[in-house]
């Protein structure tokens, strides 16, 4: 049986990571795809966990060579999903998450109609600017692009299948484990994983 490809998607600043990782902690059955990235790390985070962390010049190659299931610019930057990430985990049963940006998830979504994706809205504009500055990471100028790049980025949030508003963090976490709950639910899913119990009930 296939498993299900989850896309999650959010600007900067909307809590798109700490939902997941609260998710998976709760959901064994799930893992979560690492993205590549040609950014530099930022304070806290570490090679191989956060992301991949490559140059420029190795990532521009990766791309070159077909190694990307879907990759894009963000601010300034290439991040995309390794094809080696993805596509054999779904193929032995197992569920995949990406956190990924809108124009990945546009990509994904060509190669993989049945994806199920979530963005995740901040409850309002205020609230995602005094998250961005409590990270005590950007300059002015870089909120002020990041802010910017938040109002296109939700103008996507359309083309999503879900939308959580991250106003109280354990109900958006909540929300987010029900939809992977219920996807599993949907009739092409359990039409797989319980062929044998429906031919028997169904049999004369």
């Amino acid at each position: 049986m296939r498993g299900t490809l989850f896309v999650v998607a959010a600007p900067s600043g909307a809590g798109k990571s700490s939902i997941v990782n609260a998710c998976l902690a709760r959901d064994p059955d799930i893992c979560l795809s690492i993205s590549f990235t040609s950014r530099a790390p930022r304070p806290g985070e570490r090679h191989h966990e956060h992301y991949h962390f490559v140059s420029e010049a190795e990532f521009e190659r990766m791309v070159a060579a077909g190694d990307f299931f879907e990759h894009a610019r963000v601010h300034g930057d290439w991040k995309g999903t390794a094809r080696q990430s993805v596509e054999p985990q779904l193929a032995a049963g197992k569920d995949v998450l990406l956190e990924i940006d809108w124009q990945g998830a546009r990509q994904v979504r060509a190669q993989v109609p049945d994806a199920v994706g979530v963005f995740i809205l901040p409850p309002s504009r205020d609230a995602l600017e005094q998250r961005m500055r409590a990270r005590g990471q950007d300059s002015e100028e870089v909120i002020a692009r990041r802010l910017a790049a938040a109002r296109d980025e939700m103008a996507h949030h359309d083309e999503f299948d879900y939308v959580i508003v991250n106003e109280v963090f354990e109900t958006a976490v909540e929300d987010m484990c029900a939809i992977f709950r219920a996807s599993r639910l949907r009739l092409s899913q359990q039409r797989q994983r319980h062929e044998r119990l429906i031919r028997d009930l169904l049999s004369p």
